[in-house]
């Protein structure tokens, strides 16, 4: 999406944030990004603190999350959602957040399953399995209905 250098693809996240927080104008990306931060004010202050963020490794090991890897999951749900890729993606979303009644949560357990998709595909150096994706997001929905 921005590269593969660690701090210039954070600094995109900072920047949006900047940006959005002073009025300058943004690219469509950089809104959709300020858009996500706005829903995640527990991430703000790092974000704000780009001397703290950019080189800082955060440890699942000690029970940290990855404020960048995780709105990047939603920037990548976004993606999804809008070209309905992998197909039946969108309806499975909404249909989710129907049942959920909060179109945020749903995506928070739509990366559960999108995580769980690309740690396998990387793990066994194969391409991400989108079936296998569907079938996860299949099961997060009630019973009555699928």
């Amino acid at each position: 999406m921005f590269g593969d250098n660690r701090t210039e693809i954070r600094r995109v996240f900072t920047e949006a944030w900047r940006k959005h927080r002073t009025g300058v104008e943004r690219t469509p990306l950089e809104r959709l990004i300020a858009t996500i931060i706005e829903q995640h004010p527990e991430y703000q202050r790092l974000i704000e603190n780009p001397d703290a963020s950019l080189e800082r490794d955060f440890l699942p090991e000690a029970g940290e999350t990855n404020p960048f890897l995780h709105l990047g999951m939603h920037i990548s749900l976004q993606e999804q959602l809008a070209t309905n890729r992998p197909s039946g993606i969108r309806t499975l979303y909404r249909r989710l957040a129907g049942a959920i009644g909060e179109s945020h949560e749903a995506e928070h357990r739509l990366m559960e399953c999108l995580g769980r998709m690309l740690w396998e595909a990387q793990s066994s150096g194969r391409m991400p399995d989108e079936q296998a994706y569907l079938e996860c997001v299949r099961k997060l929905l009630p019973e009555v209905g699928k």
